[in-house]
């Protein structure tokens, strides 16, 4: 296993600060987390990597450390006041299909040890990142946290949904044992900066507007396009964690945290081309890899026990990541 290269400095922050450790960031979310939470006063930022070179975040502290490490993680998490689990094996619908194990042994097994240590060490606050994989696929209403059915995790999700609920359970578990508050946050598809933008690892949204952007004349979509899903800009996602460490007092909560609004993915396309301003075709490769779901899902919960609703718009959000992409993607 890799050492931490770096060991956690003693802590000279004013008392006021709260230190928060963000695992991940230099992933699509976490390195969202890094950027958003270094400009909040009163946080001291430290957030790990593993194998991708860390960004230059003003004020944020890296430190190299491989979480299926328990004595690694230990070490890292020492001091913490807030932890936010934003690390992850993922990839997009192609391995999903094709190669569902990547999903599955290393996530449970870094998380486990991250919130036994969260208990052990009585971090005041951790917060992990599940999905909406475990819900029914075809629902003709919005999903609320109650809708999740032991029997009808799509086949395709098996080993990720049941890994996704080990890990709610564990959170759920350790709540119950010591002083540790406990966010599981059930989000609908992500986007925006920093997203994954290869084509062979990306998600509906990136692969989406990637393809527009490179596009010259035709897009090729996977599948028939009929299928929806709820997209939520990774900034009211960031502005749902801000608020969960504010506010919540209760020992655990699993809320939804999405847009609650769902689209097709070919309307996503012709949204993405119209916002493009680009003239192109729109054909739909029926042999290629795509998980035939309808979702829409219900944050009644996280607007009632947090005051939290998404503030940006499917179009907006178009716009800006078009924005951000034409900026930083070469």
């Amino acid at each position: 296993m890799l050492p931490i290269a770096i060991r956690l400095k003693k802590d000279t922050m004013s008392s006021d600060k709260k230190k928060i450790l963000i695992t991940g960031g230099t992933g699509f979310i976490g390195r969202n987390l890094v950027e958003h939470f270094a400009r909040l006063e009163n946080y001291e930022v430290v957030s790990t990597y593993l194998t991708r070179t860390p960004p230059p975040v003003k004020g944020v502290r890296f430190e190299r450390c491989d979480l299926r490490d328990p004595l690694q993680v230990n070490e890292i998490l020492k001091g913490c006041d807030i932890l936010i689990q934003a690390a992850a094996t993922t990839s997009g619908s192609k391995d999903i299909v094709n190669l569902p194990s990547l999903h599955v042994t290393d996530n449970a097994v870094m998380n486990s040890y991250l919130f036994r240590a969260a208990h052990e060490l009585n971090v005041g606050r951790a917060i992990f990142f599940s999905c909406t994989v475990m819900y029914p696929t075809q629902m003709d209403r919005p999903l609320k946290e109650t809708d999740f059915l032991q029997d009808q995790i799509y086949p395709n999700y098996f080993g990720v949904g049941w890994t996704k609920v080990y890990i709610e359970k564990i959170c759920e578990f350790y709540s119950r044992l010591g002083r540790t508050k406990y966010t599981v946050v059930r989000h609908s598809n992500i986007y925006g900066p920093h997203d994954k933008y290869d084509l062979e690892k990306s998600h509906v949204f990136g692969a989406t507007i990637t393809k527009v952007m490179q596009a010259e004349s035709e897009i090729k979509v996977w599948g028939t396009g009929e299928e929806t899903r709820d997209f939520l800009h990774v900034d009211d996602l960031m502005s749902f964690v801000e608020t969960a460490c504010a506010k919540q007092q209760s020992p655990f909560e699993l809320v939804n945290v999405a847009l609650g609004r769902s689209i097709t993915v070919a309307d996503l396309v012709r949204k993405v081309i119209e916002s493009s301003k680009k003239d192109l075709k729109i054909s739909f490769d029926v042999s290629k890899p795509t998980i035939p779901t309808r979702l829409e899902i219900d944050v009644t919960r996280a607007r009632e026990i947090f005051g939290w609703a998404p503030r940006i718009s499917l179009d907006e959000g178009i716009q800006k990541t078009i924005q951000w992409y034409r900026e930083n993607i070469r």
